[in-house]
């Protein structure tokens, strides 16, 4: 069990986490932040919008569906425009259970009201200070809360390679979401809907199936492998994340010049340094023979090998030679956007 704090803290955020938001905001989000993470989602965007137009396996009228859902994507970072009120809440010292019971009666009167009504595109699923972010198909959207913009994964002082390398490859992983195995059967307006031409949606599965075999053949230990299927879409955002996060961040570059080289590393070093850490977890082995079976998300190190190793950009930032572990053969690697 958490120390009681923990659980206080955990409790707060779950009834009330937009009031703890503004709080969490104000003290470690300035507008500043803000702002760099926002553009910084822009410019992975505009790679993506970029990847679209120079697919030559996409034919004109699916890349022109593909352009419209992504110019209608929602992103939305740190905290929402219009915070919840949490009118009738009652908060005394006295009691815990009376002061939970009033914010989940909150709640649940929050939830029914919007029966009948229009979908609020304001809304968030997670609340600011959530170490997380996630991708809506149905509301074609990213949300990137306050607390995911913070050391080591995003520092508004920091250099660009590592936020790019860090929390962008983040960014660029649910924006990926929208054109992943299932973002692809969703149209620009969150209705379910295939936007795809028969011939196009097969050269798609053909490079998901190229990430499916890669994954199939990642062991947690011996015996014991990932399965490709359940993980494919997660691992296509991995791929498509860590792609478009870098060259968002070669291009934000242009007419700057080169970041500095620290501690012997190389900016393109330092970027996928940043990745390796951003995803880097210590895992118990009986955790992950759970995941196995039941986890969408490969385990935290295959999120490092498996996208890095089809990126030619890694091989030539580490001057890796053909046979090194993380070079595979070029007709090998995967490639969606």
């Amino acid at each position: 069990m958490r120390p009681r704090w923990q659980r206080c803290v955990i409790a707060t955020d779950e009834l009330l986490g937009e009031a703890l938001g503004r709080e969490y905001v104000d003290r470690y989000l300035p507008p500043e932040a803000k702002a760099r993470a926002r553009q910084m989602a822009v410019n992975i965007v505009n790679e993506l919008k970029r990847s679209i137009e120079t697919r030559d396996w996409m034919t004109a009228p699916t890349k022109a569906k593909a352009l419209e859902k992504v110019n209608a994507l929602n992103i939305k970072i740190g905290y929402p425009d219009k915070w919840k009120d949490y009118a009738g809440v009652v908060v005394d010292r006295a009691t815990y259970l009376e002061d939970s019971l009033s914010a989940a009666r909150y709640g649940v009167r929050d939830d029914l009201n919007q029966i009948g009504k229009p979908a609020d595109r304001g809304r968030w699923d997670m609340t600011p200070p959530t170490m997380n972010a996630y991708y809506s198909a149905e509301m074609n959207e990213i949300v990137v809360p306050a607390g995911y913009l913070q050391p080591p994964g995003f520092d508004p002082k920091g250099l660009d390679a590592i936020n790019y390398g860090a929390v962008g490859v983040s960014i660029g992983h649910e924006i990926s979401h929208g054109v992943d195995d299932e973002g692809a059967k969703f149209a620009a307006d969150g209705t379910l809907q295939n936007w795809w031409t028969d011939a196009d949606y097969k050269n798609f599965e053909e490079r998901t199936a190229c990430t499916t075999k890669q994954y199939d053949n990642y062991f947690v230990e011996p015996g014991l492998h990932l399965q490709g299927k359940l993980v494919t879409g997660e691992a296509l955002g991995d791929l498509g994340g860590v792609n478009l996060s870098y060259r968002a961040y070669q291009r934000s570059r242009e007419g700057k010049g080169p970041e500095p080289t620290i501690d012997g590393f190389t900016p393109d070093q330092q970027f996928f340094l940043a990745e390796a850490q951003w995803r880097g977890a210590i895992v118990r082995a009986e955790a992950l023979r759970t995941a196995v079976s039941a986890d969408p998300h490969p385990p935290g190190r295959f999120r490092v090998l498996g996208p890095l190793s089809n990126m030619p950009e890694f091989e030539k930032a580490f001057n890796c030679k053909p046979g090194d572990p993380m070079v595979r053969a070029e007709t090998e690697r995967c490639a969606v956007w």
